[in-house]
């Protein structure tokens, strides 16, 4: 029980320090680092939604698709690793293939300023360099920090 207790008090504790921002506040912080953002106001609730503009990166068969299945291979996990790094330095919000086999193999979206940003971190990709992949790049608007479902 007291542990219960304790856990109780650092959870108030800390989320107490933490400061929520205010619509205006997150949108001057977005425009601030180079985002493009407008206001969405939601005709039911009446909330104001900020939009911001991200980017996905269809990744789509490349040129150079003859490499080994052992060459294949490797370059699939330092694909793997390098979405995996932009995810975890936050410039990529979601990755992932498509279940079918046409021409687009799968989607990054990426969370930077600008498209030329988006463009030459997914152009760092191993399975671009070698030309397995190519990538197609377009601007998205979504809602800031709504959650998939």
């Amino acid at each position: 029980m007291k542990y219960l207790v304790v856990i109780a008090l650092c959870i108030l504790v800390f989320s107490c320090g933490k400061k929520e921002l205010t619509v205006a506040q997150t949108k001057q912080n977005l425009k601030e680092k180079g985002y493009e953002v407008f206001d969405y106001v939601d005709e039911k609730t009446k909330d104001t939604i900020i939009m911001q503009q991200y980017f996905i990166a269809f990744l789509k068969s490349g040129p150079n698709r003859t490499q080994s299945k052992a060459e294949a291979d490797r370059l699939q996990v330092l694909h793997q690793e390098h979405l995996g790094r932009m995810y975890e330095l936050g410039y990529a919000d979601i990755s992932g293939p498509f279940g079918d086999e046409g021409d687009i193999k799968g989607i990054t979206v990426y969370n930077t300023p600008t498209l030329r940003m988006a463009d030459s971190l997914a152009n760092l990709d191993p399975m671009v360099k070698s030309g397995r992949l190519v990538i197609e790049m377009h601007p998205w608007w979504a809602g800031k920090g709504f959650p998939l479902r």
